[in-house]
């Protein structure tokens, strides 16, 4: 195992502790209109506390809060500066997260640039020393020592912005509004980007209250369907009910989860609701969201106790196989294909539908379990990594694992199915090195994707990815005995090729050294059942 990284244990994947559900509002054109304006004004007050919030640095306390949330109680309402300072603060804590793992990835990036440039041009690589390979030539070199000067100044920027508390936060969305600067190439004209900028920062969001009517007070949707909002102060002439409300004409009706939010909404539990504009639909929602109790985690030997489906996951299809208990492959590989090209919309449905099959093909086939591969590919976009194969970091900067784990995670959990994350660790190369090879036949051919997907089920259930070794001759059996023994999940350097032992390679029994060597009935006793009866030569016939 010299020169290998350890090794993960599996563990289960919690299920998600939250729900949301999305319907249609068929809203007037009387509705659209004050919709609009009533989330244009928030927007702006959203914007507004962002910048000031920006502004403060680390040095929040509750008493500045304070001070935001009266500034705009007096020109909206108590509830709705409520709802625009909280998801400031989740902006700003978002944001902080996101300079973490950017001054994370540039560090490694400058690390790995600065131990090439410290090799000779077109040096190899060295495992056992060490050591990298350096840049193919002296262009390229001088190219990556200049990036590593971009790198370096990225770097102190962000930590100088790290050190204040200072975040970069654009309402409505970098790209969006990077976008307007190139409308010809999208094809897009100035009045249909303004319209998309618009939605995006409107802000139409309030949180639940336990013990209110229907669950919220601001956004308000009874089990009849009606919606009604409470208008901010500055826009309580737009009212057409009492207490400074706006009854929509539009009825909602929620499809999915229907049953589970007239009980919350039943009870006065709390309901957070967002509505929003699509401009390229032309369309209104309402998404309705709440928290729920974690169910609870299945131990792994209990997740485990039917087998495993393993899966792969490829950039075009899922690569699927069940285990038994035993990690031995069943039945025949399945794959599940998806398409991750054209908007996010299809995107996401595409991920949905295989999905969905997958987990029908799991309780078909009685398995408790799905086996995945811990995937992130924080470190796999760059060149430094991949060197220069554009298509391979291409694949891995589309690829959508997020999404797919959590999409996996929380349609698991509604099927009572288990999730085991594996640790993604030379699952390829050592499933087709042990598994492809011997799982093909004259009917089946077995991809690397297959075998890696038998690689991470063994893994899941805790046994070496390496196969049984091969039996010994059959006139040997009687001496050696079968060398086909499993490993166990607690044997150490499983994972890795059997150790090399020093001596002679033969199979032959030393002296002495056989399986009956020790039994004294063998070597002193006569008429042992382990020795044949004594021979004796017949006389010669007459005729000869």
């Amino acid at each position: 195992m010299n020169g290998l990284r350890k090794v993960s244990a599996p563990f289960v994947v919690p299920g998600p502790t939250g729900m949301a559900i999305r319907a249609r509002l068929r809203v007037s054109s009387a509705d659209a209109a004050v919709l609009t304006e009533v989330g244009t004004f928030l927007g702006s007050l959203a914007s507004g506390d962002v910048a000031v919030r920006s502004r403060q640095g680390l040095g929040l306390e509750a008493a500045s809060w304070a001070a935001r949330k009266r500034a705009l109680t007096e020109v909206s309402s108590a509830r709705w500066a409520g709802s625009v300072t909280k998801t400031t603060h989740d902006q700003w804590a978002l944001a902080r997260r996101g300079q973490a793992d950017e001054m994370a990835w540039l560090r490694g990036q400058i690390t790995r640039i600065e131990a090439r440039l410290a090799r000779p041009v077109g040096a190899k690589a060295d495992r056992i020393a060490g050591l990298v390979r350096g840049y193919a030539t002296r262009a390229e070199w001088h190219a990556k020592s200049r990036r590593l000067r971009v790198l370096r100044d990225r770097l102190a920027a962000l930590e100088a912005d790290w050190e204040v508390g200072r975040v970069h936060v654009v309402r409505g969305g970098k790209r969006l509004a990077r976008l307007r600067h190139r409308l010809g190439e999208e094809g897009l004209s100035q009045q249909t980007w303004g319209e998309r900028w618009q939605a995006a920062r409107m802000f139409l969001s309030a949180d639940g209250e336990s013990g209110k009517r229907c669950g919220n007070e601001t956004i308000r949707v009874t089990g009849t369907g009606e919606v009604s909002i409470r208008l901010p102060a500055a826009l309580a002439h737009l009212a057409n009910a009492p207490h400074s409300r706006y009854v929509l004409d539009a009825a909602v009706v929620f499809v999915h989860r229907a049953e589970e939010w007239q009980d919350r909404i039943a009870a006065d539990r709390a309901v957070a609701y967002r509505i929003h504009y699509d401009p390229v639909r032309r369309r209104w929602y309402v998404t309705a969201s709440w928290q729920r109790a974690a169910a609870p985690v299945l131990p792994l030997q209990v997740a485990l106790a039917r087998g495993v489906v393993a899966v792969d996951m490829n950039d075009d299809h899922l690569a699927a196989w069940r285990l038994d208990e035993h990690g031995n492959p069943v039945g025949e590989p399945r794959r599940f294909c998806y398409d991750l090209s054209g908007s996010a919309q299809h995107r996401d449905a595409q991920i949905r539908h295989a999905l969905t099959r997958l987990l029908h093909y799991t309780r078909h086939c009685g398995a408790m379990a799905i086996a995945v591969e811990d995937l992130h590919f924080a470190e796999g976009v760059s060149r430094e990594h991949s060197s220069r194969n554009k298509r391979f970091r291409r694949l891995v900067s589309r690829f959508p694992t997020a999404r797919l784990r959590a999409r996996l995670a929380s349609m698991a959990a509604e099927q009572n199915v288990a999730v085991v994350a594996v640790d993604p660790a030379y699952t390829s190369r050592w499933g087709a090195q042990h598994w492809q090879r011997p799982l093909t036949t004259a009917t089946r051919k077995t991809t690397r994707h297959d075998a890696a997907a038998v690689a991470i089920g063994r893994r899941a259930l805790g046994y070496s990815i390496r196969r049984r070794t091969a039996p010994p001759p059959h006139d040997q059996r009687d001496r050696t005995g079968h060398r086909t023994a499993q490993a166990g999940p607690d044997t150490r350097r499983r994972e890795g090729p059997r150790p090399r032992l020093p001596g002679p390679r033969t199979r032959s029994v030393p002296p002495g050294g056989g399986a009956k060597a020790g039994d004294q009935r063998v070597q002193d006793r006569c008429g042992h059942a382990a020795e044949r009866a004594p021979w004796y030569q017949d006389a010669l016939p007459l005729s000869l």
